[in-house]
């Protein structure tokens, strides 16, 4: 495995790991790899220094720039959620049971369900995935 620093056009930063070197430039070249952040499929591979054991990089530090890119994408996602999908509350196993059957319309929706009524849907080919937490409030972040 081999892991590069990558960018997107809109300078947002974070790494990927390829079973090669060849298998990045093939997998960009078929649109594969885009920026976990804005979803931009404009990236490339960033100067890198090797990895090197004995530095003095401390555990810390090193995962708060992923760390604070990921709730910050996950903070969008979750918006974006709210703002353009309808809000079933309790009602999502069932409502999401009839757009999948094409008994109600379909659109986007999100809500309440319980693990029991979660596994039932999967098991039976409805397509759902949890919506990301809210994010931490700039006060709770260490």
């Amino acid at each position: 495995m081999i892991r590069y620093a990558l960018i997107c056009e809109h300078e947002h930063d974070f790494e990927g790991w390829f079973g090669s070197s060849g298998d990045f430039d093939d997998q960009q070249a078929r649109g594969l790899v885009e920026c976990p952040a804005c979803g931009s499929k404009a990236v490339r591979k960033q100067i890198m220094a090797p990895a090197i054991s004995g530095t003095k990089r401390t555990a810390k530090t090193e995962g708060q720039p992923t760390r604070a890119m990921m709730l910050e994408a996950m903070g969008r996602l979750r918006q974006h959620v709210v703002d353009n999908f309808d809000d079933v509350g309790d009602t999502f196993a069932k409502e999401a049971r009839a757009i999948h059957e094409g008994k109600s319309e379909v659109r986007g929706i999100y809500g309440q369900a319980t693990p029991a009524e979660v596994k039932g849907l999967v098991e039976d080919g409805v397509p759902v995935a949890p919506m990301p937490p809210e994010p931490p409030k700039k006060t709770e972040l260490n």
